[in-house]
């Protein structure tokens, strides 16, 4: 009997790629921005909080591309359900961090922000979470 594909963490899983990847780049020419203001400003500018910020984003994009190869891989395969939860609640927990390390910076804690950097790791770990149910069917 062939197995059925969460459609559900297949597509949430095609989104993280695409958001994943764009991160990458994203927090690329961050940092390459960073190190512009460093050469114009010198000492002027603290870089310490913007070379953290930067190397956050890179980790959460990177942690976000996996999630959703891994969605996309496992999507009918039922046994895996748990790697991909595992990668979701990493996602959830590094954008939480983001908002840290933001409001550390001295930015203001923005709840729309907040909750679109949490729904789509959320939506994709209800499909994670349904992919683990199927294990008993």
């Amino acid at each position: 009997m062939e197995r059925t594909s969460n459609k559900f963490l297949k597509v949430t899983g095609i989104i993280m790629i695409i958001g994943g990847a764009l991160g990458i780049i994203a927090s690329i020419l961050g940092i390459i921005t960073i190190r512009a203001l460093a050469v114009v400003f010198g000492d002027e500018i603290k870089l310490g909080l913007l070379v953290v910020a930067a190397l956050l984003a890179i980790g959460g994009s990177a942690v976000s591309l996996v999630a959703g190869i891994f969605g996309v891989k496992y999507a009918a395969v039922p046994e895996k359900a748990n790697q991909c939860i595992f990668f979701g609640l990493l996602a959830i927990a590094l954008s939480v961090l983001g908002l840290i390390v933001n409001m550390i910076g001295g930015g203001s804690f923005s709840v729309v922000s907040f909750i679109v950097g949490l729904i789509l790791p959320g939506l994709y770990l209800y499909g994670a979470f349904q992919n683990r149910k199927l294990i008993g069917q």
